[in-house]
């Protein structure tokens, strides 16, 4: 089992830039994919990005293309994730979760652990 807590959230103007974090307890973080989800007040929680167990491999959700980078420090048993150009529609809560199955995917059901959360808002 392993257990997730994200930092970082907080209030930002449109067009800054923040980098969450996510420290993972116990051994065998590396043994785990990575993902980032985030749910907006009112909505189902949505897919952000996930990376591999070694941080070779990425997936991005169309919307986050560009903006922003997964990145994962297994050293440091800690998954980064950097967003720029926020824009209002960002605000939300994001949630760090984590795999047991090698296969880096979308979807809330293919995640085993899930940390409480850090809000980002984003102002216009």
């Amino acid at each position: 089992q392993v257990q997730l807590v994200e930092s970082g959230g907080g209030l930002v103007q449109a067009g800054d830039s923040l980098r969450l974090s996510c420290a993972a307890s116990g051994r065998t973080f590396s043994s785990y994919v990575m993902g980032w989800f985030r749910q907006a007040a009112g909505k189902e929680r949505e897919f952000v990005t996930a990376i591999s167990r070694s941080g070779g491999s990425t997936y991005y959700a169309d919307s986050e293309k560009g903006r922003f980078t997964i990145s994962r420090d297994n050293a440091k048993n800690t998954v980064y994730l950097q967003m720029n150009s926020l824009k209002p529609e960002d605000t939300a809560v994001y949630y760090c979760a984590a795999r047991r199955l090698p296969t880096v995917i979308a979807g809330t059901r293919n995640y085993d652990y899930w940390g409480q959360g850090t809000q980002v808002t984003v102002s216009s």
